[in-house]
């Protein structure tokens, strides 16, 4: 069974502002299938757009137990997961590590019911990387870093795709930040 890949990005025009507007986009791939999911809304933050972009693609999934990749440019997210800050928030009662209380608990709560149904790795990416006006020097240090943050499963021609998928994703968020507007 091929592995379904999900691109996604928020984003938040004048983040953390008394007024602002947020966008997240995702893409779904699952071998010749994709889809492409935008949307948005008003006074919100980038982290919440970039959980809502996973949410969100996870949402779309019609049946359960998938092998799925994430590839996010959000620290936040990949973080979240690949070090499992979430199971010591469990362990804590929502607290963070500062005895906290987690920001955006109703949406991590929400992608880690909806990632559990599935088995899912998560990939951090590069954001706003144009590959048609970088280098070949600048790329192949970009690639080096992608490497460096996902192992070397993946070639530099993956790299190269998952980076121009992401940037996709991005011009969905915007995209939705651009219909909140209206």
């Amino acid at each position: 069974m091929p592995i379904l890949k999900l691109y996604t990005d928020g984003a938040c025009s004048n983040n953390q502002g008394e007024v602002n507007f947020g966008g997240w986009g995702t893409i779904l791939e699952f071998g010749d299938h994709r889809k492409e999911l935008h949307g948005g809304e008003a006074n919100t933050t980038n982290n919440r757009m970039e959980l809502t972009a996973v949410i969100e693609g996870f949402k779309a999934l019609k049946r359960e137990g998938l092998e799925i990749e994430v590839f996010s440019d959000s620290s936040y997210v990949m973080n979240c997961f690949r070090d499992k800050w979430y199971v010591n928030w469990q362990k804590n009662g929502w607290k963070n590590s500062k005895k906290e209380p987690v920001e955006n608990r109703e949406l991590w709560e929400e992608l880690i019911a909806l990632a559990e149904k599935h088995k899912v790795s998560f990939y951090r990416v590069k954001g706003h990387v144009s590959v048609e006006k970088s280098t070949e020097a600048a790329l192949g240090k970009l690639y080096e870093k992608f490497v460096e943050w996902n192992g070397a499963k993946f070639s530099y021609d993956d790299f190269l795709y998952v980076t121009e998928q992401n940037n996709r994703a991005d011009e969905l968020a915007n995209i939705g930040i651009d219909e909140v507007r209206e």
